[in-house]
């Protein structure tokens, strides 16, 4: 390990801000300082570099005390950059970057040799300020600052880089760009980093380990996952937050939740303004919806306030479908933003509905269905061919009521076992294994919430929720097949 902090205990004069702080750091590795300000991360830092000493404890720098380490000697194995530098003098943004080779220069004249410029080229080009080379420090904005700054801690080329909030002042790009490039150096040059950050995603995203402080004390020490912990981080923070999985990496994401009026007009259900013609069903709410759908447009979970079931032709095809869609709805001027958009080729005005209510929550479930495209899904491996005759069974599921995560993915559990079960009494079956049909093979269900009143943790049937979920879909299903049945004898 290239760093070792033991029982560390320090601050200012008298006044004690760390107080029994431990924890190790390995070459390589990328650890994150988190805590509310006042916490101690920017007194750590300081008594980690040398520039305040430790009270009692001590901190090994390679197995040696930091105080043991001459100026140039530790320079040449740690950089530092602060919150806030002095860019009082004048000089060029490429003199300001060749200051950090001067730990490895010798001689009475320190000249820059062929390796010295290639590091400063380097890194300037790394932090995105060799453009800015030939100007004076002093005409750039904070973050290009910022920039220069980095630029001459990293051509110092240090085992061991401080960062005391290296984002702060940058714009996103510049942000991701840093810590991606941090990242890439600690992977391939073996580039340990010590960093602190406000920005908890960030330091999720890119923090191997991360320290939790409050108080002066270790709050938690762990990978991101154990302790971005909502419960901790809200008492360390006195913050609402609320943790989420990331959709396309492996790490929390820290939302914060607002404090939020407690008074909603019921039944909200009411205020939806419905609208149907041959082409559309159109549903749009007074307020945004959590949403968690298969739909065409608006897939996935988002929070959505217009809910859109467009009919098309059975011989509707299309190579993008979803673009096409979007088309449509834009031809319609109705924003893709903000809208969950299905299709079907069954008969719109055959549509079911059900309605059910209790104090706790109220339930509106809308229901189309064409079955000519039925299928058993244990046996959907044996038909060879992609092409179905259509059929669809779109169900829409609005829920005056709060869900957790949890309680979105078992209603629509809850849901496809009442549907299953609509299709068994009414005798659907497979048309090509003459079998007992599931489904159709382009089934498309949403599930809307408001988010508002009392929190609904499952929808499973064991749970009022769940049985009015199932209840209210078996028999809108039921009806909307029967419905479909009755128009295929008369065509």
């Amino acid at each position: 390990m290239i760093l070792q902090v033991k029982n560390a205990k320090g601050g200012y004069g008298n006044i004690n801000i760390l107080n029994d702080v431990s924890f190790s750091v390995e070459k390589g590795e990328i650890f994150g300082i988190l805590g509310p300000n006042g916490s101690g991360k920017t007194t750590l830092l300081k008594m980690i570099s040398g520039l305040i000493p430790v009270q009692s404890g001590e901190i090994l720098l390679q197995n040696k005390s930091i105080s043991a380490y001459g100026s140039k000697e530790l320079a040449r194995w740690m950089a530092v950059l602060p919150q806030q530098s002095d860019t009082s003098f004048s000089y060029t943004v490429e003199a300001v970057v060749h200051l950090g080779r001067y730990p490895h220069q010798k001689g009475w004249f320190q000249v820059a040799n062929s390796k010295d410029n290639q590091m400063v080229e380097e890194t300037m080009k790394l932090t995105g300020v060799y453009q800015f080379k030939d100007l004076p420090l002093h005409s750039l904005s904070g973050g290009e600052r910022q920039r220069v700054m980095l630029a001459r801690s990293l051509a110092q080329e240090p085992q061991l880089l401080l960062l005391d909030e290296p984002t702060n002042h940058l714009d996103i790009s510049y942000q991701m760009s840093l810590l991606d490039s941090l990242k890439q150096w600690s992977k391939e040059k073996g580039l340990t980093v010590i960093t602190i950050l406000h920005d908890l995603n960030m330091a999720s995203l890119y923090c191997d380990r991360i320290l939790l402080l409050d108080n002066g004390k270790v709050c938690s020490l762990d990978c991101p996952a154990h302790v971005m912990n909502e419960k901790k981080l809200q008492d360390v923070y006195q913050a609402k937050v609320g943790r989420r999985e990331h959709p396309s990496v492996p790490s929390p994401l820290i939302t914060l939740q607002p404090k939020q009026s407690t008074s909603t007009e019921r039944p909200l259900i009411n205020r939806f303004k419905i609208e149907k013609t041959p082409d559309l069903i159109k549903i749009t709410s007074p307020i945004p919806l959590k949403t968690y759908s298969s739909a065409v447009v608006g897939a996935g979970f988002g929070w959505n306030t217009t809910f859109l079931n467009r009919h098309v032709h059975k011989d509707y095809n299309c190579d993008c479908v979803e673009e096409e869609y979007k088309q449509y709805l834009n031809h319609l001027g109705i924003d893709c933003e903000g809208s969950v958009g299905m299709m079907t080729a069954a008969v719109l005005e055959d549509a079911a509905d059900r309605t059910y209510a209790n104090e706790a929550f109220i339930i509106f479930v809308v229901v189309t269905a064409g079955v000519s495209n039925a299928v058993d899904a244990s046996k959907a491996y044996l038909q060879k061919n992609t092409l179905h005759s259509v059929g669809t069974i779109n169900t829409w599921i609005f829920i005056e009521g709060n869900l957790t995560d949890a309680a979105f993915v078992q209603t629509v559990m809850t849901a496809t076992e009442a549907k299953t079960k609509a299709l068994f009494d009414e005798g659907i079956k497979d048309p090509k294994t003459h079998t007992l049909a599931t489904g159709t093979s382009t089934d498309s269900i949403m599930v809307a919430a408001s988010q508002t009143g009392i929190e609904q943790p499952y929808a499973g049937t064991i749970t009022l929720l769940g049985k009015s979920i199932a209840r209210a879909v078996y028999e809108a299903t039921s009806e909307a097949i029967k419905r479909n049945k009755e128009r295929r004898k008369v065509e």
